[in-house]
């Protein structure tokens, strides 16, 4: 009888490696880890996306970029600066066309209620001293000058204030100067003025002696006199603003001593309201 043992399977003992086929086809009866597969080839990465953000205009105006935040404040403070410029502009403006329209109201009221009448002026006697033209050196040419000033309105006095001026010409050279005194002309009344005017170190020009030689053979030697003064017009009980008031008058005498008398006269004036 064939002897049949069974050999029981020692630590020592181990079985023998599967092999390739079996370990393909049974992978669930393999003890290793098993083995993982060959990865699959990297996809391209696609470029970033770009976007186009489109914001309101004035919004763009109105928050700038923070690098040119500082130019953003500097640009509004300068146009700040010229709106104020214009503003005080417009103003200033705005002011001198309301103070004409005033002045041209109140002149209007004036004439209208009350007929105002302008006042009359005109040189009287010129008296003439120290005009040596056959002196070298300059002269000091001395007028007495009467005046006549006329206020024709029934309701308006006139007040004739302190720094006033007259001045006597020749071809615009200036010969003597001396002031009107100071005084209050009441309605419908006629004032004369009489006022002395000195000059000193006055410089004839061959042409002026030759053209005041002429002018005194012919016994006319025409003469200009300026005066200006500052005024008030009353009203009943109301002054009006300080008014400056010029007078222009072309006088001609027949000669140059104290003894002249004048040959014609026309005066013309001009008023400054302001």
């Amino acid at each position: 009888m064939a002897d049949s043992r069974v050999h029981p399977t020692t630590a020592d003992s181990h079985p023998p490696p599967p092999s390739s086929s079996s370990a393909a086809t049974s992978p669930k009866h393999s003890t290793d880890h098993p083995i993982p597969p060959n990865p699959l080839p990297s996809k391209p990465v696609p470029p970033p996306a770009t976007y186009v953000v489109q914001l309101p205009r004035e919004q763009i105006l109105r928050y700038p970029p923070p690098e040119n935040a500082r130019k953003f404040q500097a640009l509004t403070h300068r146009k700040n600066r010229r709106s104020c410029c214009r503003r005080c502009c417009c103003f200033t403006l705005c002011l001198l066309v309301f103070l004409v329209i005033a002045a041209a109201v109140s002149a209007g009221v004036l004439y209208l209620v009350f007929r105002f009448k302008s006042p009359k002026y005109a040189v009287t006697h010129l008296a003439i001293k120290g005009m040596n033209l056959t002196s070298a050196g300059p002269i000091s040419p001395g007028f007495d000058v009467t005046i006549r000033a006329e206020n024709p309105n029934s309701k308006v006095g006139i007040y004739y204030l302190k720094d006033s001026s007259v001045n006597v010409f020749y071809n615009d050279v200036k010969l003597s100067s001396g002031v009107l005194p100071a005084f209050y002309q009441p309605r419908k009344n006629v004032t004369v003025l009489q006022t002395a005017l000195t000059g000193s170190d006055v410089v004839l020009g061959g042409t002026v002696k030759t053209a005041l030689s002429n002018a005194q053979n012919q016994g006319r030697i025409p003469f200009v006199v300026k005066t200006k003064a500052p005024v008030k017009i009353e009203v009943g009980s109301v002054k009006t603003w300080e008014i400056t008031v010029k007078v222009k008058c072309d006088v001609v005498v027949d000669g140059l001593n104290q003894k002249a008398q004048i040959v014609f006269h026309d005066c013309d004036y001009s008023v400054r309201l302001w």
